[in-house]
């Protein structure tokens, strides 16, 4: 009899996920809301894409820098963490081994059992920060190109997410038309997003779709209410 080999199937991209998610969402409803909230007050569908084009280039740019400064201030923050356990396992050694105790405790693992763990932490001072900045500060290393990659993911999402409300502008005929459109592909691309996130995830393609929609709708509804209201109250 042949054993069947055993494949681990956890979901590995979290960081690059979450950023599609941050890009896509808000490219999909801002460009959205600000083109149909025009359409009551302008006419002309090209006026109304190049204002949208503006917005996409603007909000691409202030989203990947938002999240470019995140990743690196988390970096930072690890950085400087690190530097401060790196102290307190040479300064503060009997602390930092109760820390460890207490590590182990919580999983039900007796001092006794944890001390052949302990003494090999102690031959290796690097292994010993390590452990002690995943189990008892909760942080992994983060990864050093990490910040450039979330700003350039982010902005392409939002860039593509942007163009979606606005594709319907750029060649239906009328306002009201194209308004109608993108209302409908967006609730579509939200559905299909919303899903393909799901299948990512491993969260369940059809709750994450509706899910998805649902919210990115609302939101979109109510930000769509808002440019509206100050579109004819700017432009009246």
């Amino acid at each position: 009899m042949h054993d069947v080999q055993h494949v681990e199937q956890h979901f590995r991209a979290p960081e690059f996920v979450r950023d599609v998610v941050i890009g896509m969402s808000d490219g999909l409803t801002v460009p959205f809301a600000l083109a149909a909230g025009l359409t009551g007050a302008i006419h002309q569908n090209s006026l109304i894409v190049l204002a949208g084009l503006a917005e996409i280039a603007a909000g691409s740019i202030a989203m990947g820098l938002g999240g470019y400064l995140a990743a690196r201030g988390d970096a930072e923050h690890y950085a400087s963490e690190k530097l401060r356990e790196e102290r307190e396992v040479i300064e503060r050694t009997r602390d930092e081994e109760e820390e460890i105790y207490e590590i182990f405790d919580h999983y039900g693992v007796t001092r006794e059992e944890t001390e052949p763990v302990l003494a090999a932490l102690k031959r290796n001072h690097p292994a010993w920060v390590d452990f002690m900045m995943r189990f008892e500060l909760g942080l992994e290393a983060p990864d050093p190109g990490r910040a450039v990659r979330s700003a350039s993911t982010i902005a392409a999402s939002y860039i593509v997410g942007g163009l979606i409300p606005l594709a319907p502008y750029m060649v239906a005929g009328t306002a009201p038309d194209a308004l109608r459109g993108s209302v409908a592909i967006t609730l579509v691309a939200l559905l299909i997003f919303g899903g393909l996130k799901g299948r990512a995830t491993g969260t369940g393609i059809l709750r994450s779709a509706l899910q998805t929609m649902c919210i990115g709708g609302l939101a979109a509804a109510a930000a769509f209410g808002l440019a509206h209201l100050l579109s004819r109250h700017t432009l009246s």
